[in-house]
């Protein structure tokens, strides 16, 4: 038999599987966005209608623990451990409250004489951007003060990195956030979980718990990430660019600023002056 007369068929029906996979991405990514366009018109003009409990005149951020409510120890939900983790060391750990307006649970606390608002979304992870676009209206918070605490599967346990702003890259928590505040210059705070290992898919891996040795790193890293944030709080830099595309443009601005600062480049420009 023809060779090319049996991966013709094969191609046709993997290329068929891929179309089909790629149109339900789609529409799971659509379908989330219509929730979370409908959630926000539906509830936000309430939050806007309560009056804020911050000042609108003194600096103010708000720290957010992305995660699924009810499954807190689990992987996706490891912002919600660092959230806790920093209201503890704040000393308001038991201040938790309810606040339906913002379907989630907040704290109001300060650091270094800057307002600071924690925040629990009681959404599903998928569409938590709700909570946070509202808590932001409530209390009068712009995107670039608002700190994302989430997973990262590309980075390992044991290691956390400061995004500033851009691309979602693949987690829906934060998808959620950059649509439903129509910026991405929100900094995040990614703390590693890895990816699976042999056949386990990633739906089973991020919903899963951490082992008793992996909880032992976990310790140690949720302490550092909690010292990362108080270092972010405390911090009273000029806010990054603003607009859809401001986290990315932030960004190439500080690639530019750095290249200005290379040494190599900043010898090459005095030979070129004398």
């Amino acid at each position: 038999m023809d060779k090319g007369a049996v991966l013709s068929p094969l191609f046709r029906c993997v290329s068929h599987f891929f179309k089909k996979l790629l149109n339900f991405v789609t529409m799971r990514r659509l379908l989330t966005r219509v929730m979370n366009r409908v959630l926000l018109s539906e509830l936000f003009p309430a939050a806007m209608g309560v009056g804020a409990e911050v000042h609108t005149d003194i600096r103010r951020k708000l720290v957010v623990g992305l995660g699924n409510p009810g499954m807190e120890e689990t992987r996706h939900s490891v912002g919600m451990a660092v959230l806790a983790a920093l209201a503890a060391r704040l000393g308001v750990a038991d201040r938790w409250r309810g606040d339906k307006y913002v379907s989630g649970e907040v704290i109001l606390s300060e650091v270094q004489r800057t307002h600071v608002v924690l925040l629990r979304p009681r959404l599903m992870m998928n569409v938590n951007g709700v909570s946070v676009a509202k808590a932001a209206g409530k209390y009068g918070i712009k995107p670039e003060d608002i700190l994302l605490v989430h997973d990262e599967l590309d980075k390992p346990l044991g290691k956390i990195h400061i995004k500033h702003g851009g691309s979602a890259r693949g987690h829906n928590g934060v998808r959620s956030c950059v649509d439903c505040l129509q910026t991405d210059v929100m900094p995040r705070l990614r703390v590693g979980i890895g990816r699976p290992a042999g056949k386990t898919s990633v739906e089973r891996h991020v919903l899963s718990r951490f082992t008793s040795e992996e909880q032992k790193v976990l310790d140690s890293v949720v302490l550092q990430s909690v010292d990362l944030l108080l270092s972010q709080l405390s911090q009273q830099d000029s806010p990054p660019l603003s607009g859809p595309a401001g986290g990315r443009q932030a960004a190439q601005k500080r690639k530019e600023m750095e290249r200005s600062a290379s040494p190599a480049e900043d010898s090459a420009a005095a030979q070129r002056r004398s």
